[in-house]
């Protein structure tokens, strides 16, 4: 696999002390949750984050260091939450951070309309995090002040407290946060980044859709709305030359059903001819199904040498992720 490529996250804070505690201390934290673990291992060393908070965004950082630990409770900074069902949420999951500018910023600006729109038609805050594209990244790049952060101040944890998620394809076997069950959320993820580090993959997806362009022409980004849904991963091209190429995947974790191609074909029908195709990925194909239109690929998703029983890091399950082409069929 070839080198990651940088991404750049907005981060949602659920209430305003939080958000003074991330910015004092430098550090994002997530719960101990399926979508606090999703957030986690979608976003790496090196890459780049804002926090969000009342549509305003908050300070550009740079993640320097990941971690997650068993007794979070008594580092602090941020205070258990408890819900009306009785659950009470920690945050072992953590980014340290160094911070790169400082600004505060209107959500309504035109220089985030990218994730806005994604937040619009989410309807609220009800996520934990937004990837923005490259052309978001640049012009925050250029917001507020610079600032000289060259420490590396993260607070020291005795190795006894800091552990590897790991991930299971038993549910049996799950106790969290240290075993999650293998969803749906962490396999678009793992195919999201699958891609952008095999660009071999890439442009035989490129080449079969009949798509003039390189790999590095592109991105591949998140979770993208639109009115008719949630499209899992979307591609586009970083820098459009009159018109702008578009790719719209869909992640299934068991066999693809008809109603995975419609709502597919809803997506590529909303995005309009500047849509070039889509892609369904299952586990499984039948035969017996109909793909509606021809600029439309199928790939099957496989882990080489995985139990049912085992346990995998995030890591391990992204070395292990194999995707093949489906040959065309028709009922």
């Amino acid at each position: 696999m070839e080198e990651y490529t940088m991404a750049y996250f907005l981060i949602s804070v659920s209430n305003k002390e939080n958000l003074k505690l991330c910015m004092k201390y430098k550090m994002a934290g997530f719960t101990n949750s399926v979508n606090g673990f999703w957030t986690f291992v979608e976003v790496d060393e090196g890459d780049y984050i804002s926090f969000l908070y009342g549509a305003r965004v908050y300070n550009l950082y740079k993640v320097i260091k990941k971690v997650v630990l068993k007794n979070a409770n008594k580092y602090g900074p941020w205070s258990p939450i408890t819900f009306k069902s009785g659950n009470t949420y920690y945050f072992p999951f953590r980014l340290h951070l160094q911070l790169v500018r400082k600004f505060e910023e209107s959500m309504v600006r035109q220089e985030f309309a990218y994730v806005a729109e994604n937040l619009l038609l989410r309807g609220g805050y009800r996520k934990t995090h937004f990837q923005a594209d490259e052309v978001t990244f640049y012009q925050v790049s250029q917001m507020g002040e610079k600032v000289n952060d060259d420490s590396r101040d993260f607070e020291y944890y005795p190795p006894d407290d800091v552990f590897t998620p790991k991930i299971t394809f038993n549910n049996k076997l799950q106790v969290i946060p240290e075993v999650f069950s293998f969803k749906e959320l962490i396999l678009q993820s793992l195919v999201r980044k699958f891609l952008s580090k095999n660009r071999d993959i890439f442009c035989k997806i490129l080449q079969k859709m009949g798509i003039d362009g390189k790999p590095q022409d592109f991105e591949i980004l998140g979770e993208k709305a639109l009115p008719e849904g949630h499209v899992d991963i979307f591609i586009k091209e970083k820098h459009p030359k009159g018109t702008s190429k578009k790719i719209v995947i869909e992640v299934k974790r068991n066999s693809a059903k008809n109603e995975d191609f419609e709502q597919l074909k809803k997506y590529m029908d909303e995005l309009g001819n500047e849509c070039m195709g889509g892609i369904l990925i299952a586990k499984s194909f039948s035969k017996r199904l109909s793909i509606p239109q021809e600029n439309i690929l199928c790939l099957t998703y496989k882990f080489e040498n995985v139990g049912r029983n085992n346990l995998y890091t995030y890591d391990e399950l992204l070395t292990r992720l194999q995707l093949q082409f489906l040959e065309r069929w028709r009922k």
